[in-house]
């Protein structure tokens, strides 16, 4: 893959590719059940998607109203080459713009070097969500 490109997308046109990332990512690879990924948050929240550079969705990840980062997700074989960071970026921008002062994630415990690199915080105890350990996150605005 030669490039690719971040942009805040709306759910309601590209719901159909990002939701099959997520099924891949999620549901298929980490065992995590259907009923959980469908949350029933994503109409109201703000999604960010990766295209190649032929158009194809390669990633995703959304953020709630209240700065709450999640369902950060890429294509398998295209991890490791700054993807996530830039989806990640493009949501910490669009927190700014709606004048959050921070924003928030659940990590899970093998990411939390790849958040802190993006200048995030871990806090408070580890807990299990869909049966996999996370940690809280925040990046506080200055």
């Amino acid at each position: 893959m030669t490039g690719f490109e971040v942009r805040i997308v709306d759910w309601s046109r590209y719901r159909q590719a990002l939701s099959a990332i997520r099924h891949a990512v999620f549901v298929k690879e980490q065992g995590v059940p259907l009923e959980l990924e469908l949350d029933g948050e994503d109409a109201s929240a703000r999604h960010a998607a990766a295209f190649s550079d032929d158009g194809e969705i390669i990633g995703t990840a959304r953020m709630l109203d209240s700065g709450k980062i999640g369902r950060m997700a890429v294509c398998q074989p295209l991890r490791r080459q700054g993807i996530g960071r830039a989806l990640l970026d493009a949501l910490v921008e669009e927190a700014r713009r709606m004048g959050l002062a921070h924003v928030s994630l659940g990590a899970q415990l093998p990411a939390i070097p790849f958040y802190e690199g993006a200048g995030f915080q871990a806090y408070g105890d580890v807990f299990l969500d869909a049966g996999i350990d996370h940690q809280m996150m925040k990046r506080v605005f200055e």
